[in-house]
């Protein structure tokens, strides 16, 4: 096996499993990304363990469930004890490099209450070196459109407008009034250019992140008009929302309270006043997002080629958390449906080939991204980590042992843009659910509101919760006993290890060190 000396990372934003061409969806225009899926393996049944963004970068870039992170929303503080990627890989001799954002809140114990970080949504995780950020408040790319000549309007958000005076802002078929070769996927791309010639040859990690498909829902020209909302997917909900809204109290406080603004800039009203056109409409610009990224990752790619370094880089692409895109009424990332936790994992490394072009059943997390990124480059895995490196599966079947079921979580209490907890009668940290999930059954259970159970093989979507009905009272049961029993052996175990005994420290269950790598240059 040729010696590994790169690894690129790509994370996108808020783009889901189903929007994948090597997964099935065949309407999409992605050569980019189906040339990875070919070269690479594909993970069908990958989930993020939290959204929104900030805890699920959280999980991604510390291996940690949110029940230990504890970064539980967008917002809330990172505890600064926490090892995570780009720390680990600065003890095997790297620089890691970060284009984008992780909306890491830091701890205030490190800072004060006066730290501008603490006005924002989030700032960069520490361990990484930023190549190219977009947080805080997007001034890095506003800063390079005025460097490039764009003339800023007053309120800078409104470059996502629909062209033309006359425009409602909304969905729409237009396009956005910033042309393709200024918008916020070409600037990332343009970073990684720049970081990547400047390199000279060096080893190097490269964290690539892009903004979209994320909101506002509007494409520049000329992927605004690349799809046909005919050609979209029909939307999966029930024929009114107030049905839906009837399965959970969760469910309907988002319902009654999802406003249209965060998704179509300028826009208001509710989402549940989007009728199936509008979806269509929504997808089909989603889908615009989409395919302008594959042509940008094109870009990368061709100077990975160029200059010899695709063969001998590892590329991992994923998202931190998918989308509802008006499925069961809803849009963005919230509750427990797999539209919001459902997210594309490809996984191409330098050296492997037996199974290129697989695609994996087997069932993976966020949380196995580090340990398989620091497997795969020497590093040690820390003992706190709760995912596990996926290398045997891009080498064979799924191993002995392998996870039987998926686990992820959803934290719903008040931040300053959403507020349940008086709406629902909660206490701040009763306002918590976790999902355990397989192929045939979802468990979901609530802190202090009800469970939903659902039979996947009868019910895929999850309408028909059966929580209550006592011919699945026994399976209610053991599900329940799964989650508490995954949440025990997950509990957070940095120094569980070690015990002192009469001779001294003890260290349980640890093989010897492997000898350390040759430290990247």
């Amino acid at each position: 096996m040729p010696q590994r000396r790169n690894v690129l990372l790509i994370v996108v934003d808020q783009w889901r499993a189903d929007f994948v061409p090597h997964l099935g969806a065949g309407f999409l225009k992605t050569p980019n990304l189906d040339r990875l899926c070919r070269e690479g393996v594909t993970f069908r049944n990958h989930v993020t363990t939290a959204v929104p963004c900030g805890p699920a970068r959280a999980s991604l870039l510390t291996g940690l469930y949110l029940m230990n992170h504890r970064a539980v929303q967008n917002t809330v503080p990172l505890d600064a004890r926490h090892t995570n990627l780009g720390k680990q890989l600065r003890l095997i001799g790297y620089d890691p490099a970060l284009i984008g954002y992780t909306t890491t809140t830091p701890d205030p114990r490190t800072s004060g209450p006066r730290d501008p970080r603490f006005t924002t949504l989030g700032d960069l995780m520490d361990g990484f070196r930023s190549v190219g950020a977009f947080e805080p408040n997007m001034d890095g790319y506003f800063g390079w459109l005025a460097h490039q000549g764009y003339t800023l309007p007053p309120r800078r958000e409104d470059i996502w407008l629909p062209e033309g005076e006359d425009a409602v802002p909304g969905v729409t078929d237009r396009p956005c009034r910033i042309p393709a070769e200024l918008s916020d996927s070409t600037f990332f791309t343009e970073r990684a250019l720049t970081y990547l010639k400047g390199r000279n040859g060096k080893p190097w990690f490269l964290h690539l992140g892009y903004y979209r498909p994320h909101p506002p829902f509007i494409a520049p020209a000329p992927y605004h008009a690349m799809y046909a909302p005919s050609d979209m997917p029909a939307p999966i909900r029930r024929a009114r929302w107030e049905e839906e809204a009837a399965q959970h109290p969760l469910l309907r406080f988002y319902l009654r309270g999802i406003s249209q603004g965060s998704f179509f800039h300028g826009a208001g009203g509710a989402a549940t006043a989007l009728q199936e056109g509008a979806i269509r409409q929504m997808r089909a610009t989603y889908a615009g997002l989409i395919t302008e990224i594959d042509d940008c990752l094109g870009r990368v790619f061709a100077w990975l080629d160029e200059n010899g370094q695709w063969d001998d880089t590892m590329i991992v692409f994923t998202s931190d958390h998918g989308e509802q895109l008006g499925d069961h009424w809803l849009l963005g990332k919230v509750g427990y449906h797999d539209e919001s936790f459902r997210i594309p994992l490809v996984v191409k490394d330098a050296g492997r080939n037996d199974r290129a072009g697989a695609v994996e059943t087997a069932f993976t997390e966020s949380v196995d991204v580090m340990p398989t990124i620091l497997e795969a480059l020497g590093g040690s895995i820390p003992r706190a980590c709760d995912g596990r490196s996926i290398l045997p599966l891009l080498d064979g079947p799924e191993p002995q042992g392998w996870r039987d079921h998926l686990f992820y979580e959803y934290d719903f209490r008040d931040v300053h843009y959403s507020r349940p907890e008086g709406e629902l009668g909660l206490g701040m940290d009763d306002s918590a659910l976790c999902v355990v999930q397989d192929a045939r059954y979802k468990y979901v259970h609530f802190a202090a509101l009800p469970p939903l159970f659902f039979d996947l093989q009868r019910d895929p979507h999850g309408f028909e919760n059966l929580a209550e009905d006592t011919a699945h009272a026994g399976l209610v049961k053991d599900y329940a006993q799964k989650a508490l029993s995954h949440r025990m052996r997950h509990a957070e175990r940095t120094l569980t290890h070690f015990r002192a005994t009469p001779q001294g420290l003890e260290e349980r269950g640890v093989a010897a060190p492997p000898a350390m790598p040759r430290a990247a240059e």
